[in-house]
């Protein structure tokens, strides 16, 4: 696409960057949806993507008016951070992602830094270990660890989620977001059977094209 094509389109692409883990991250600019990364044909941070959280994220306040602890589990370019920040402004936010390039794209051109994120560059798993291992609780988990499209198949098994649930506190929340295209919806319902045999509550709240699972 050349630059006049881009103007046109009212979409600039602002950088393009390799990622080990997501292939080609793109920058993009629009009148929509201002600035967001894109990676595997989806939006990843910002943009669309963070009108889903801030939708789902405004329920869960409604549930959950104050909250001291929170952990983002795919933190990628930091827009749940953003949402999180201005819910909640008082809020300890720690995120987790395993993909430098996201997190530092996130830093240059959707002012994650300005979010006072506890950033650790690392698999989410072996991070949340060692949060089950020091005993550590927060009262509310963003999960989102989309890869493009695709949600690894790890972190949907009732073993991983049950970890989830070891490091809420006692009236903590989850947020699961899962994609919910025609295409996508026989997985999401197959999740959302698991999470019922790990917590004693699963709602859903459906913005877009997702679905989001709050689970106590």
């Amino acid at each position: 696409m050349t630059r006049i094509n881009e103007l046109l389109e009212g979409k600039i692409i602002l950088e393009e960057r390799h990622s080990e883990y997501n292939g080609t991250l793109s920058v993009v600019k629009d009148l929509l949806f201002g600035t967001y990364i894109v990676g595997g044909g989806l939006p990843q941070s910002g943009g669309l993507a963070k009108k889903i959280w801030r939708m789902s994220l405004g329920e869960v306040k409604k549930i959950k008016p104050h909250t001291e602890e929170a952990l983002i589990v795919g933190l990628g370019g930091g827009g749940i951070a953003g949402v999180l920040r201005k819910n909640y402004p008082y809020i300890n936010i720690t995120g987790v992602d395993i993909d430098s390039t996201m997190v530092d794209l996130g830093k240059k051109y959707l002012k994650l830094d300005a979010h006072n994120v506890d950033i650790h560059i690392q698999d989410a798993e072996v991070f949340i270990d060692s949060e089950i291992k020091r005993k550590h609780k927060y009262d509310l988990v963003c999960f989102d660890t989309y890869v493009g499209d695709s949600f690894p198949e790890r972190f949907t098994q009732a073993k991983f989620v049950a970890k989830i649930k070891k490091i809420l506190s006692t009236d903590g929340l989850a947020v699961f977001n899962r994609l919910y295209g025609p295409e996508d919806r026989a997985a999401a319902h197959k999740f959302f059977r698991t999470l019922e045999k790990v917590f004693s509550r699963v709602d859903a709240v459906y913005p877009v094209a997702n679905v989001m699972y709050i689970v106590s």
